[in-house]
């Protein structure tokens, strides 16, 4: 299946930048002296450099990546400005001559920094630990059938009831009952009536048989 080539703005901005860019190169090195191929192959060099530390970038954001980076778009940006007329090509400066004559080498070892630096491995993934056999439940055994001639056992003759013994009275502190007969008086004080079974247990806090053998006591 052919996919048809539909024109992108961001394309067309980088093709023209790129074939402008170029040209000021050209005509920067030209001016400098070098003439023939050589004025053609600095732009090469100057773009190829910047791409393959912009490449390097997106592989690791290193100092050395960012420094070459930032070289080659010196150099690009610095010709850009140059053929803009603030230098006359007729008869460039001796530092222009220098930089450009200085340039294939520092190109060069730029270049050779960044294929032969180490690129950093990749963090290895966690291991997911091993599955665990889970251990399988024995299968319980089903009861085996009662033989079918077997007679019904008879019941067990009930065992006599016996009267439950008689619980003995609960022994009552004489300090807890004349804490009673002050809450006691308490309650009779500000509701006019005695106090019940059930509200001393709660005012005093003790078990339902301690409290009745106390009201018994207060009676």
């Amino acid at each position: 299946m052919v996919r048809s080539i539909r024109p992108d703005a961001v394309l067309v901005q980088a093709v023209i930048a790129g074939a402008l860019s170029f040209a000021h190169l050209h005509d920067l090195a030209a001016a400098a002296g070098q003439s023939g191929w050589k004025a053609w192959a600095y732009p090469v060099s100057v773009d190829l450099l910047m791409v393959a530390a912009w490449r390097r970038l997106r592989v690791h954001r290193s100092r050395l990546a960012w420094c070459w980076f930032l070289v080659a778009l010196v150099a690009s940006l610095g010709a850009n400005v140059a053929t803009a007329g603030f230098l006359d090509l007729a008869d460039p400066p001796a530092l222009l001559r220098l930089g450009i004559a200085g340039w294939p080498a520092l190109a060069f070892l730029g270049g050779t920094l960044l294929a032969h630096s180490p690129t950093p491995e990749p963090a290895p993934a966690s291991e997911s630990p091993a599955p665990t056999d889970t251990p399988v439940p024995d299968p319980v055994p089903a009861p085996a059938p009662a033989p079918a001639d077997e007679p019904e056992p008879l019941p067990a003759p009930a065992l006599p009831q016996t009267a439950p013994a008689p619980t003995a009275a609960p022994v009552v502190p004489p300090a807890l009952v004349e804490h009673a007969r002050k809450v006691a008086a308490d309650h009779r004080t500000r509701t006019g009536t005695d106090i019940d079974t059930a509200t001393l247990r709660v005012r005093l806090g003790v078990p339902d048989d301690l409290a009745g053998a106390i009201a018994a006591q207060l009676a």
